[in-house]
């Protein structure tokens, strides 16, 4: 961030009011300039004497928009610098909003120009912001322009800290919507950061809660609800989703346009194999339409069947239900079970004399209602145990204590 150092005992703002003034006059001769430029800088004291800052801003922003192809990058850094300044001095919050709003809208103005520079000035005005909502339009529109000026280098590393800028900016649905969607976006065009471009476009669809009015506005997520789905479907290191319990999602059931798609994602997330098999029988054109590769579909449907398998409550499945489920080999049974560990889907053992596979840990596919209570009954049952040993532990302890006391009295 940019700080100010002043050089002379003007007030900065003034300076720089003169300074644009000037510029802006100078092709006009003397006679007109200097009565210009006298009068922009009696209006802009008055401004400061009256503590009219976003009348400040505005007129200050008028003359430094003409600037930006006359003079160079680093004195019109040290112009919207001083301009951005301008916020810290209003004393009530609503006013730095309208400053920040009018200020930012004047940056993205000509965004073709300079963009990495104006990039730059966003930054610097929302580090100056206090304004929460404040701070959460000037990312927006930093966002936006990263974006269109393909400079989200500068932008993606602050996505890591997107969940605790919601807790400052405290903005509402409508806000949080078109933000992870924006993010979603940014991120798809990375192949590399597919699984993060899924994870903002999970969180975009989730906002869609289909209770009164949003009955109807869910339906602006169709399209992204499907994508969702067909990314979830494609991609090779996701095993686990949340977007069945998603109205946006479920909006598709009984569409019917998309009813395939959201059947597609039921296979992969409740069925086997041989569901999806009987589905791309029927339908193999329409996977194709969506660029779904039949063979990688497979390779995942195997694995997404094999945890279904593991979901046996004895923990034990036979080497011979595997190879029928997966419709494979006996010979490769043992690769496709190495291939769910290494792909870190679960944890288990290979009993080769007994020919069944014994898992002690798996990954669940779903995690709904069922296994949040399955979940809490592991916890009050853990629970349960270490307060056992604790007391056990105390006792021997207390008995111990009471041996030697015996031991002493004796004595």
């Amino acid at each position: 961030m940019t700080t100010i150092v002043p050089t002379s005992e003007e007030d900065p703002v003034l300076a720089v009011v003169r300074f644009t003034s000037e510029l802006a006059w100078a092709d006009a001769g003397p006679e007109v300039a200097e009565p210009q430029v006298t009068r922009l800088c009696i209006e802009a004291q008055e401004c400061m004497i009256t503590s009219r800052w976003l009348d400040l801003a505005s007129l200050m922003l008028t003359s430094a928009d003409l600037m930006v192809s006359r003079v160079s990058e680093k004195d019109l850094e040290c112009i919207f610098t001083v301009i951005c300044n301008l916020v810290t001095r209003a004393s009530i919050p609503d006013e730095a909003l309208e400053m920040a709003k009018l200020i930012s809208a004047k940056v993205i103005q000509q965004p073709n120009d300079k963009p990495a520079f104006r990039l730059k000035i966003l930054f610097n005005l929302y580090n100056l912001l206090e304004n929460p909502y404040g701070k959460f339009l000037v990312y927006s529109k930093a966002l936006n322009l990263a974006a269109s000026e393909k400079l989200t280098e500068s932008i993606v590393p602050s996505f890591k800290k997107i969940d605790n800028f919601l807790q400052e900016w405290n903005i509402g649905k409508m806000d949080q919507r078109e933000l992870f969607l924006t993010i979603s976006n940014i991120l798809k065009d990375n192949k590399s950061m597919a699984k993060d471009s899924f994870a903002f476009l999970t969180k975009y669809l989730a906002t869609f809660s289909g209770d009164g009015e949003e009955s109807f506005t869910m339906n602006e997520a169709k399209e992204e609800a499907v994508h969702a789905i067909i990314e979830f479907v494609k991609s090779p290191v996701m095993f686990q989703c949340a977007l069945l319990d998603m109205p946006a999602v479920g909006q598709l059931e009984k569409d019917g346009k998309y009813a395939l798609i959201y059947q597609l994602l039921k296979i992969f997330l409740t069925q086997r194999l041989d569901a999806y098999l009987d589905f791309h029988a029927a339908n193999s054109t329409l996977l194709k339409s969506y660029g779904l590769v039949h063979e990688d579909c497979i390779t995942k449907m195997r694995l997404m069947s094999l945890l279904d398998l593991s979901s046996n409550d004895s923990g034990e499945i036979p080497y011979s239900v595997i190879r029928d489920t997966l419709r494979i080999t006996d010979e490769e049974v043992e690769y496709w079970i190495v291939k769910a560990i290494t792909s870190k889907l679960l944890d288990c053992k290979m009993d080769q004399m007994n020919q069944i596979m014994i898992v002690s840990w798996r990954t669940e596919r779903v995690f709904e209602l069922s296994q949040w209570q399955t979940l809490h009954s592991k916890l009050g049952a853990w629970r349960g145990n270490i307060a056992n040993a604790i007391s056990t532990i105390q006792a021997n302890k207390v008995s111990e204590g009471l041996q030697a006391m015996q031991g002493l009295t004796i004595r």
